[in-house]
């Protein structure tokens, strides 16, 4: 799958912006605050139909605007393909592909798949469980629609059952038939992503535990533990004998929604005791392992857009990812570069079609198929 032209308007900082992008290398090279990650984003919005960063609409406007619009030229299986997205404060979101509109944002989610990595990936180590369980279900609705389904069933279910208890403790009154309609269709809906979970997750450590030891190159046993408590036995019991608690604190306690994901290194929580570069080997391995998993899935290589990859990397791991990116070993790579150094070292050892864009402030400076820096 290609992506070939890239249109925004009145996107964050971008004003009217329109590129063009080679099939295998594009380098996004400009200071700070130009416009780079910005730009990924708008890749991202086209793929999840949202931003990676603010899932805010309204807030992604350019200051001054009322609306927003990114589109782009798609080359998939052979057949071109126009996705257009436009947000206006007054009227909504509208998505449509081949000018034909979607009846439902759902429907597009999974047809023109990405792979985002950036430095705020560092809060899947860092950060709490929210996080964890975010990435893996992202990855399973691009690939698994019953499970897209499936999930949006459940939080809207779990939704409505929050309200009713905080209604409860407001009224003193909790309707018990509308609260066992609620546990009757989220048990089930909990399990089934339950079990889509525990098997996806097995399938993907190896490749995951692969990507990580090319990077380290060292004798270090890194693990994706899945953790529910639906995987107890009598986990519905629990779920119901939970119910006082949740009414005190006026919500569901019990669930698939606080499921965690431990990353350990050597048998220990990677955030405690994994140096900076393991952590950066750790996220670039989980993302890469993500890019293979969906490959496979897919049947078509989605678009890797990899963003200050190069930010507090050792230059052991930069000649690593450059050696299965000059193996030509994914599709489509997108990679942004404030300084442009690590961008010339590899346009000089690949020889692929490429392209360099300069961004300054938002604006497109200059643009380059095959250039040489």
């Amino acid at each position: 799958m290609l992506l070939t032209k890239l249109r925004c308007a009145h996107f964050k900082n971008h004003t009217a912006v329109e590129l063009t992008f080679a099939d295998q290398l594009n380098f996004i090279v400009g200071p700070n605050g130009a416009g780079k990650t910005t730009l990924l984003d708008s890749i991202h919005y086209l793929s999840l139909t949202k931003s990676a960063f603010n899932p805010i609409d309204t807030q992604n406007i350019q200051h001054g605007h009322e609306a927003f619009a990114v589109e782009g030229n798609f080359v998939k299986h052979n057949r071109p393909c126009t996705v257009q997205c436009i947000f206006r404060k007054n009227g909504g979101k509208y998505f449509k592909s081949n000018d034909k509109p979607y009846e439902k944002l759902r429907d597009h989610i999974g047809l023109f798949p990405v792979v985002l990595t950036t430095p705020y990936d560092m809060d899947l180590v860092c950060g709490g469980r929210e996080g964890r369980r975010k990435f893996f279900d992202m990855l399973l609705c691009q690939l698994d629609r019953t499970y897209l389904n499936t999930l949006l069933q459940y939080q809207h279910l779990l939704k409505q059952r929050n309200s009713l208890l905080r209604l409860c403790q407001g009224t003193g009154q909790l309707d018990q038939d509308l609260l066992a309609s609620y546990e009757h269709r989220l048990l089930p809906l909990g399990k089934h992503l339950f079990m889509a979970r525990r098997a996806f997750i097995q399938e993907f450590a190896p490749n995951f535990q692969k990507y990580y030891q090319y990077f380290v190159a060292a004798s270090e046993e890194v693990q994706l533990i899945y953790v529910s408590e639906v995987a107890s036995p009598d986990f519905e019991q629990k779920f119901r004998n939970s119910l006082q608690q949740d009414l005190s604190l006026q919500r569901t306690t019990q669930g698939v929604h606080r499921d965690e994901v431990h990353f350990l290194l050597n048998g220990h929580p990677l955030k405690k005791i994994g140096s900076q570069g393991q952590q950066k080997s750790f996220i670039i391995a989980l993302r890469l392992a993500q890019f293979e998993c969906m490959h496979k899935a897919l049947q078509l290589k989605p678009l890797l857009l990899l963003d200050d990859i190069f930010d507090k990397i050792d230059e052991q791991r930069i000649d690593r990812l450059v050696q299965l990116i000059v193996q030509q070993h994914f599709g489509q790579v997108f990679i942004t570069d404030a300084k442009g150094k690590s961008s010339a070292a590899i346009m000089q050892q690949v020889k692929a079609d490429r392209a360099l864009i300069k961004m300054d402030q938002g604006r497109h400076l200059a643009e380059g198929i095959g250039y040489e820096l």
